[in-house]
């Protein structure tokens, strides 16, 4: 992100949208979300909405930093704080036993998918929230995930309550996340490279 000038005002936006259980459009260390409060089962449902997405398919949640993740989750394994803290690329780790968050944002199984994120707009606004944020791409189900804001389609545009101004002029392409499943033993293995 060559911009890492954050306007106050468009954090304020996009932090009511949060607490009024409204969706919004934004940009992450990855690529363009669409987020609400992962707390907000109602939210959460607006997301499953708006992209056609199959139910059984979980969301992954963003934090600010992994002090947060004992919140979160059960059982946190040693090794999780050293593979965030060892990774030179965004990393989603599933945790199993999730907790705190809503129903529908957790996988059938019980876990969720968790990233520590490290980008200029959603640090200050994970942080001024004090909750983690639903993240999944900015797409319709089944559709090739955009890798920059132009590549957004109308229809999940029109669907969001605010979109955040921060990283729109952004015509770099953002890449998917590492995906790693962390087994409260301590054993892992990677979903996506």
């Amino acid at each position: 992100m060559s911009n890492t000038f954050v306007d106050r005002e468009d954090i304020n936006q996009a932090l009511e949208t949060l607490k009024n259980g409204g969706l919004i459009l934004y940009p992450t260390d990855t690529i363009w979300g669409i987020g609400c409060d992962a707390t907000n089962p109602e939210a959460v449902e607006k997301v499953f909405a708006l992209k056609g997405r199959d139910k059984n398919k979980s969301m992954l949640i963003l934090l600010h930093n992994d002090n947060q993740l004992a919140g979160y989750v059960r059982d946190i394994p040693e090794v999780a704080y050293e593979l965030i803290e060892a990774t030179d690329r965004p990393l989603t780790i599933i945790y199993s036993g999730a907790k705190n968050l809503a129903e529908n944002a957790i996988a059938e199984d019980g876990s969720i998918g968790i990233r520590v994120v490290n980008h200029p707009f959603c640090q200050q606004l994970l942080q001024r929230f004090r909750k983690p944020i639903i993240s999944t791409s900015a797409n319709l189900s089944g559709e090739p995930s955009a890798g920059n804001f132009d590549e957004i389609k109308d229809e999940i545009k029109d669907g969001v309550d605010y979109i955040v101004k921060f990283g729109q002029h952004d015509t770099s392409k953002g890449k998917p996340s590492v995906i790693m499943k962390l087994d409260p033993s301590g054993k892992f293995e990677f979903i996506r490279k």
